[in-house]
């Protein structure tokens, strides 16, 4: 590259008039803030189908941000297309094949090499991780548009067709409260006052005064508290005590919604947006009520462009046609757009994302309702929790809490997917077992097919044998063998499937999400995908590994990477050869699981 190009003393590009004013055109009146940076990339992305350096430069002038910090940002994530100079932009058109567990049990690394013999060079075909639609598999995705199940046939044609956006789902289900443009919320007062104690609402004292808001906030968190209602992103800790935690934190506080599900397995969050988006809205605003939230940020997985369009018109519907009672006010509303980066699933790492940065797991404390999002007390939930909460203010916190099975609380979404005749999101009781929930709500397991385990909590959650399918299905019944729940991804296997393959996948995954940041995980995923590649597995080394990642690892990625891989080795020891299994049965026992046992 000429010296013109450069400044000197490695001070960075020099910004080519052109390029200014190409990003100029392509940013139109967005505004430009530097927390702002990956939709700003996202704008050029969508525009250009690529990233050339150029503009990147020219984008960091705009924001007043040095090139290595949007050049750091803009290859972090899978989405974006660095082109760098002297390098060739990528086709015009991207399908995108899933090579997550359930659509590789349907097939899909048959669908994608078929799909690159048949489209060509001129569209290219990325394998790539799960894109949160496992009970259609195999999925393709034609640039932003879905196909599901997917054939060669279908996307030939959505190729030839020309279709590439996705439309937002149709008809919203189960808002039977709210309707047409904006949501009277003086109906959703009424409702909170019933969960006001008796003698507050006949002492004339005002839901609106000080003391009645005060009190009512109380009463909202009292029957959150007795729902039994629990994080269902994974996590499962109380929800009523987290709001207690967060308002009494100082103000101003944010309310962040991770609707970034992109744990193989999980579908539930994108399912309750397309058929009750407004019931959602309401549970998130009735939290940011109690916390007296001072903004909603609501950060979307790239991948639900959709529901993406849907939220854009249900948000700005409220900010037109709600009227609000008493002293209540419509917070702002954020919607953010995550880029392909499975690690800010990790609410900490989100929050950098949503302030423009790499989505790098924090180091904890402070802990995130203290210092989160901007450094201000953050409440974080999945979709799932707040889809919950109108109902339980609606019915009562009895009545949701009974719906559970032995002794277990609630009801709860499980995203299930793989051998059985009915996947798809199933609302069944907590404490469900394995065997009921595919009898009962999946219609049993496929023709010809015998149940041979079962992943519970997607790919990080470990991986059961048949014979432990009678387990409750909730928070705290499955760790003593291994596994937990987490946010309920159920991937249900037969005789025909290898619990080994699986795992070795399940690792090779880890390996590509693994953000880098600290030394065991982005070492030890690489090594451990390495060994299990192997005709035989080194199992004294793999179990060495598996204890540094889980002892060691900043966050919950390498934390749970070795779940399938021990998982595997302790449930399915017919699967191994018997050098393998003297080794596990031999071994110096991990810590985590003498705990375990």
């Amino acid at each position: 590259m000429s010296s013109a190009t450069r400044t000197a003393q490695g001070k960075g590009r020099r910004v080519d008039p052109q390029d200014r004013k190409r990003l100029g055109q392509l940013l139109g009146d967005a505004e430009r803030r530097p927390d702002l940076l990956i939709e700003l990339l996202h704008l050029i992305q969508d525009a250009e189908g690529h990233l050339a350096v150029g503009l990147l430069a020219a984008l960091a002038e705009e924001l007043r941000l040095s090139q290595a910090e949007v050049f750091e940002v803009a290859t972090f994530y899978h989405h974006f297309d660095v082109v760098r100079d002297g390098e060739a932009a990528p086709p015009a058109l991207t399908v995108r094949v899933c090579e997550s567990v359930a659509c590789e049990l349907a097939g899909s690394a048959r669908l994608a090499e078929r799909l690159r013999q048949t489209l060509g060079t001129a569209v290219r075909v990325q394998a790539v991780p799960c894109v949160g639609r496992c009970a259609q598999a195999p999925v393709a995705v034609v640039h932003q548009h879905p196909v599901a199940p997917a054939t060669v046939e279908l996307v030939q044609r959505m190729v030839l067709t020309g279709t590439r956006d996705c439309p937002p789902p149709g008809a919203l289900g189960g808002d039977a409260r709210t309707g047409g443009a904006g949501t009277d919320f003086a109906a959703l007062r009424e409702l909170l006052a019933g969960a006001l104690p008796e003698k507050s609402r006949t002492n004339g004292q005002a839901p609106s005064s000080p003391n009645g808001e005060l009190e009512l906030r109380t009463a909202v968190c009292d029957a959150i508290d007795a729902s039994g209602l629990r994080g269902m992103g994974g996590a499962g800790f109380p929800t009523g005590r987290k709001w207690r935690i967060v308002a009494t934190q100082p103000g101003p506080r944010m309310l962040v919604v991770n609707a970034d599900e992109g744990e193989p397995g999980t579908f539930k969050d994108r399912h309750h947006l397309e058929h009750g988006a407004r019931r959602f809205l309401e549970g998130m605003l009735i939290a940011a009520w109690v916390i007296d939230a001072e903004r909603c940020t609501i950060y979307l997985r790239d991948e639900y462009a959709g529901v993406r369009a849907l939220l854009t018109a249900e948000i700005a519907a409220l900010r037109s046609g709600t009227r609000l009672p008493g002293s209540w006010r419509l917070p702002p509303i954020e919607l953010r757009r995550g880029a392909g980066a499975y690690i800010c699933g990790e609410e900490s790492a989100m929050l950098e994302s949503i302030e423009g940065k790499r989505g790098m797991p924090r180091l904890r404390p402070p802990y995130v309702a203290e210092r989160g999002l901007f450094d201000r007390p953050t409440l974080v939930h999945n979709v799932e929790t707040l889809w919950w909460v109108p109902e339980i203010l609606a019915g009562g916190a009895a009545a949701f809490a009974g719906r559970g099975r032995r002794g277990h609380k609630g009801p709860r979404s499980f995203s299930v997917s793989g051998r059985v005749v009915s996947p798809g999101v199933k609302v069944a009781p907590a404490g469900i077992t394995l065997r009921e929930l595919i009898e009962e709500y999946c219609g049993g397991m496929l023709p010809g097919h015998e149940l041979h385990g079962y992943l519970p909590g997607g790919a990080s959650g470990g991986i059961l044998p048949a014979a432990l399918a009678d387990l409750p299905l909730d928070f705290g019944t499955l760790e003593a063998h291994g596994c937990f729940i987490g946010s309920a991804a159920i991937v249900v296997l037969s005789q025909h499937d290898s619990v080994r393959e699986v795992a070795q996948a399940l690792m090779e995954f880890f390996r590509k999400e693994s953000c880098g940041q600290c030394t065991p995980c982005r070492v030890g995923t690489a090594h451990a995908a390495e060994l299990m590649r192997a005709g035989q597995w080194d199992v004294p080394l793999l179990l060495e590994l598996a204890q540094v990642m889980s002892d060691a690892s900043i966050c919950g990625l390498g934390q749970a990477a070795p779940n399938p891989l021990i998982s595997a080795l302790r449930h399915f020891p017919a699967e191994f050869n018997a050098t393998e299994r003297r080794a596990f049965e031999d071994r110096s026992e991990p810590r985590a699981l003498e705990e375990a046992k």
